[in-house]
């Protein structure tokens, strides 16, 4: 049989998003794996809600992205809403597991590796998340695919750094050699994710979702395609001291050793461990996060299409 290319397939979308593409309006992704995967119930469902909010009061679209019974989707009905939030039977999909997950007919959560590239199919320039994946402290080897995802991916990510857990200055140096601009939204160093400070110096600061927009636009025009990082540090009420932080990660981090955690599990049972070991400090910080994240992804699209 010949070989017949392809055609990129274009994800199906909620009545809300699809109308919101159509008159080529200001629509933000969301990935779904915060939601199937990182946050537990019921906290999963306040992020869900006060993200989506967040970038509806910014003037923009909100569309979660995810695998729904092998279908790639933009928004999620009710019902598909209710089963991720239930995680009932949700399996977690980086971008290389997107066409498995199609085949089997499943139910995928998207991580940031699969939104981007989710995105690039529904022509979606702005993505909001809580951390990205970067290089893991334990086994510098071991970096996340959301890294490669966002070298050749042109999309704008908005996050408050890298999760704590991982190693962060290894990982601001990947994105450096990997060609990903990081800026810094009012802030000149990389957030850590749930602390507002890392002593992490960045290059190029910028402060108005305009700013930015214009930013994107010349990255744009020069024909770069990589994804332009946006960090900004959780909101100072909500977020925890990095000292803390740090204990928490370093004794989480050898639960996870003595357990025998390994792979895709091991992020979820961080975030759980560390949550325990900061009474919930950081489930707070982690909502706040990323609701500020949402809300300023939604500025900076409806600043794109001002």
């Amino acid at each position: 049989m010949a070989f017949v290319s392809p055609v990129p397939l274009r994800p199906r979308s909620t009545a809300v998003v699809a109308a919101a593409l159509e008159r080529g309006g200001a629509v933000v992704a969301l990935e779904s794996s915060v939601l199937a995967q990182g946050l537990l119930p019921p906290h999963n469902r306040e992020a869900a809600d006060r993200m989506m909010r967040a970038v509806q009061a910014a003037g923009a679209t909100p569309a979660v992205t995810a695998i729904v019974r092998g279908e790639p989707w933009f928004g999620l009905e009710s019902e598909a809403l209710e089963r991720f939030l239930a995680r009932d039977g949700v399996r977690k999909v980086s971008a290389r597991d997107l066409g498995i997950a199609m085949a089997d007919s499943a139910d995928g959560a998207t991580t940031v590796a699969a939104t981007l590239a989710m995105c690039t199919l529904g022509g979606i320039e702005v993505f909001a998340t809580g951390g990205i994946g970067g290089v893991h402290r334990d086994a510098p080897f071991d970096e996340s695919a959301d890294l490669v995802e966002l070298a050749r991916t042109p999309v704008i990510v908005t996050c408050a750094g890298a999760k704590s857990i991982l190693d962060l200055p290894a990982t601001l140096e990947r994105l450096e050699t990997l060609g990903v601009p990081v800026v810094g939204y009012g802030t000149d160093e990389l957030p850590g994710f749930f602390s507002v400070t890392t002593g992490l110096r960045l290059t190029a600061r910028l402060d108005s979702p305009q700013a930015i927009a214009r930013a994107w636009q010349a990255h744009r025009a020069l024909g770069r395609t990589s994804a332009m990082l946006i960090v900004q540090p959780p909101p100072a009420d909500h977020a925890v001291p990095v000292d803390i932080v740090e204990r928490a990660t370093v004794a989480a981090l050898e639960a996870a050793r003595a357990a025998g955690i390994r792979g895709a599990a091991v992020t979820p049972f961080l975030l759980a461990d560390i949550q325990q070991r900061t009474g919930g400090r950081s489930v707070q910080a982690n909502l706040a996060l990323l609701e500020n994240n949402a809300r300023l992804a939604g500025q900076i699209a409806a600043a794109l299409h001002s």
